[in-house]
């Protein structure tokens, strides 16, 4: 039983993890905090101090976390899946997010940054959820661990990606055929 699909996404339905939203949500904190350690060391130093890079790879970081951490109510699927993909396809993710902001994306404080790179990447990459759900999320992971105003930031990006991504859904086009589409439930 294959659960990791060609595009390297999760098809929950096959999976043997927890799959409820309290899962889903949990395995979005801790790939929140592990993008937030990994655009502070690995990431960063590969852009400004290549000497210092090596180390704490998402890989690493998803390690450590998994062996200091009990797991067993977080959906690792979805963690794995965002702690693999958003590192791979960053440069990507970047260039779209920065289409909507007014000021450099790396001059962002971190945690926003994390937010809204997990936010785009379920924007692009993960149609089972409904924007709204993803624009909801990324709003209670600010809440949780971002600055007071964030909120409006992150908000008002993820809603205008959502436009350029999600545009039949966000004008009320409902796909044809929800049946491949995974529940959370």
């Amino acid at each position: 039983m294959n659960t990791i699909s060609q595009n390297n996404q999760v098809n929950f339905d096959e999976c043997g993890y927890k799959t409820s939203h309290t899962a889903v949500r949990k395995a979005r904190r801790f790939a929140l905090q592990g993008l937030y350690e990994w655009l502070l060391t690995d990431h960063r130093f590969a852009n400004e101090h290549q000497d210092l890079l090596g180390g704490n790879e998402p890989h690493t970081i998803v390690a450590r976390t998994r062996a200091d951490n009990a797991m067993h109510t977080v959906h690792l699927g979805y963690y794995h899946e965002l702690m693999r993909n958003i590192p791979d396809q960053i440069g990507e993710l970047i260039v779209e997010i920065s289409r909507h902001l007014d000021r450099n994306f790396n001059r962002l404080d971190p945690i926003e940054r994390a937010v809204l790179l997990i936010g785009a990447y379920e924007l692009k990459h993960s149609p089972h959820i409904p924007y709204k759900v993803v624009l909801d999320e990324a709003m209670r992971l600010n809440t949780y661990f971002g600055a007071t105003d964030a909120h409006k930031l992150i908000n008002a990006v993820l809603d205008r990606y959502a436009k350029e991504v999600r545009a039949d859904e966000k004008n009320g086009i409902r796909p044809k055929s929800t049946a491949d589409l995974p529940n959370l439930n």
